[in-house]
């Protein structure tokens, strides 16, 4: 197989100044609906990058649970990778990959943890299911089978079989505060449109990326 050989090329659309928000929440808000529109599978999904104290950068796919004009918002276990190399260095980048429609979007920024009313509000709302799984996984951490990880599911099953399930204190989130956020279309013969917001105080600017 030549990899070498494998491209296509981008048509589908074009990307100037002049045609996104001046608020970039409300073009990634716009370009997200067009996303779900187009029944695209997980559209929330999102690459989320962090780096540890060696400079080593690490990825893993997130799903974003919630944007405004405060940020991007996503879940995880704080005994997790991610959340361990985030309490060092709380820059962040996320990446949304939209292949089928030519796009992408890249955020620059550093997190915030979540109050304690906003991650027990969310956890409350996740299905039962994930609730459990939440505290049967001590993620990032070794385990030796998935049958070891499948009993201790069980026994949260009995353990919390009847009433609410409380949210448990090692699990929370982030709300990412950008400084930049990147809209990538793709264009024919590889020239690319790429708009970049970076925020200048209250304000933000734009300007227009080389491809």
């Amino acid at each position: 197989m030549e990899l070498s050989n494998l491209r296509r090329e981008y048509c589908q659309g074009k990307l100037s100044e002049s045609d996104v928000n001046s608020n970039p929440f409300a073009q990634f808000e716009s370009w997200l609906q067009q996303v779900i529109d187009a029944k695209l599978p997980d559209p929330t999904a999102m690459v989320v990058a962090t780096v540890d104290g060696q400079g080593q950068p690490s990825q893993r796919i997130v799903l974003l649970k919630h944007c405004d004009d405060n940020g991007f918002v996503f879940f995880t276990n704080l005994g997790s990778r991610k959340a361990q190399e985030l309490s060092k260095n709380p820059k962040i980048s996320l990446h949304f990959p939209w292949h089928i429609l030519e796009r992408q979007v890249i955020v620059f920024g550093e997190v915030e943890p979540l109050s304690t009313r906003e991650n027990m509000a969310y956890f409350l709302s996740r299905p039962k299911e994930s609730q459990l799984a939440a505290y049967a996984s001590h993620q990032s951490h070794p385990i030796k089978s998935r049958d070891l990880l499948m009993q201790g599911f069980e026994r949260m099953k009995d353990k919390f079989s009847k009433g609410e399930i409380p949210a448990p204190d090692f699990w929370g989130g982030y709300r990412v505060k950008p400084s930049k956020i990147e809209f990538w279309q793709g264009g024919e013969h590889r020239l690319h449109d790429r708009i970049l917001y970076t925020k200048n105080g209250n304000q933000w600017n734009i300007e227009r990326l080389a491809p």
